[in-house]
């Protein structure tokens, strides 16, 4: 773990992993909750987590530097349900590179449990961890100058749905309507990290089995 001061009332702290990320994250939200620490902003990135707001953070630096990160702890809400449509563009070229049909690929993908490890990009996308190392996907080579709404994606070890139009070079392997950004909405973000999330096929290619990922 490495801490990095940031002003004045700001820490970034550097862990070796994403697993690592979310287990301190929900570790640094727990302490929040109990009162044990006070803090404006708790910010998770793919490898860093960032505390805004702290009285003393080199004090806390010195605290998180000594302290062991503990386990993840198991999730208290439902996951929240996405319905898709595996229809996207891509679907072929990442059943090519899985080396399996493209029904699999939804099999597969909505078999999977995931969880929100960190948003970014624009309001409202999540990053989304759940399917195994062997399942990583390449950027595309030229990315899309136009990513329609609501559209479904693999990039690296990472699933994430377009809460609007924008360019973008990731996998497009379906659709959903699920409405990710919202500004009249409280909390506006759909998809917060922590989120459990799954998504439900809307139509199901013939031959698709349920099971296990």
């Amino acid at each position: 773990m490495t801490t990095r001061l940031v002003g004045d009332h700001a820490l970034l702290v550097e862990v070796g992993s994403g697993a690592e990320a979310q287990s301190l994250h929900a570790e640094l939200l727990r302490r929040r909750a109990e009162g044990s620490l006070t803090v404006r902003e708790i910010v998770p990135a793919a490898r860093t987590v960032l505390l805004d707001g702290l009285d003393d953070p080199a004090r806390r630096a010195a605290e998180l530097a000594a302290a062991a990160i503990p386990p993840t702890p198991p999730p208290a809400r439902a996951a929240i349900e996405l319905p898709v449509r595996y229809d996207g563009p891509d679907l072929a070229e990442v059943a090519a590179h899985w080396r399996v049909p493209e029904r699999e690929v939804a099999r597969i993908h909505a078999a999977t449990e995931f969880t929100v490890a960190f948003c970014g990009f624009a309001p409202g996308f999540g990053y989304l961890t759940g399917l195994p190392d062997r399942y990583d996907v390449p950027r595309r080579a030229t990315p899309r100058t136009a990513v329609p709404v609501g559209s479904v994606a693999l990039a690296g070890p990472y699933t994430g749905v377009y809460p609007r139009s924008s360019p973008g070079g990731w996998q497009l392997i379906g659709t959903t309507d699920a409405v990710l950004w919202d500004h009249a909405r409280v909390p506006a973000a759909l998809l917060a990290p922590g989120t459990r999330v799954r998504f439900v096929p809307v139509e199901v290619p013939a031959g698709v089995p349920a099971g296990d990922a």
